[in-house]
Parts: C-alpha cells; structure tokens; sequence
C-alpha cells in the first residue's frame, strides 16, 4: 500500500505526458495566430476603410503576435494564474465579454431564418 506522500508513477508518467501535450498544443496555438497576424498584416491596405481601417488593422495583428508571445512564454498555471487576476480585478468587464461571446456563439449556431 502507497502513503500519502507517495506518487503512483503511472500518474507520475501520465502528467509528464499530459504536460508534453499541453506544450505541443499552446505551440500550434501560438503559430496558428502568429499566422493569421501575418495575414492581417499582409492584407490591412486591402481592408476597405481607408487608412484608420488598416491602422485599427495592424494594431490588431500586433496584438495578436503579442498573444502568440504570451502562449509561448507561458505555462499553463501561469495563464490560469493570470486568468485568476484578470477575473478579480475586473468580474463586471469578465461577466460582459462571456456574455457577447455566448451571444455570438449562440447566433453562429443558429444562422439566419428567412
């Protein structure tokens, strides 16, 4: 029988993998929107408006690549760490953006009735 202390080593085994895949995921995250920064980027004259639209643009995309940055940079009790902050400091702005973003995804979901 193990004591308390003691740490299965095929739990042990399982969290280094589940930690390995977590890495591997948050680096495809991150180049998938480093990718799609470049393309925003790459296409912001193109983006009817005029000028204040391609600077909205690049501004978007240059946050976009800081986002790839912080993924990289961080692990995942860090994010949740960070998430834990942002959810004290500001729960009212939390609740809204959660709402919009339910809102969205509902309306997605249910596409346009003639």
């Amino acid at each position: 029988m193990q004591t308390p202390t003691s740490i299965d080593p095929d739990f042990s085994a399982a969290a280094t993998d589940g930690a390995a895949a977590a890495d591997r995921t948050r680096e495809a995250v991150a180049r998938g929107i480093d990718s799609a920064a470049s393309t925003l980027h790459e296409q912001a004259a193109r983006i009817p408006g005029g000028a204040k639209v391609a600077s909205a643009a690049h501004a978007a995309a240059g946050a976009m690549e800081n986002t790839a940055d912080y993924i990289r940079d961080q692990d995942l009790r860090g994010m949740l760490a960070d998430l834990q902050q942002v959810l004290k400091k500001h729960p009212g702005a939390v609740l809204l953006t959660v709402a919009a973003l339910g809102f969205l995804l509902a309306r997605s979901f249910t596409g346009t009735r003639e």
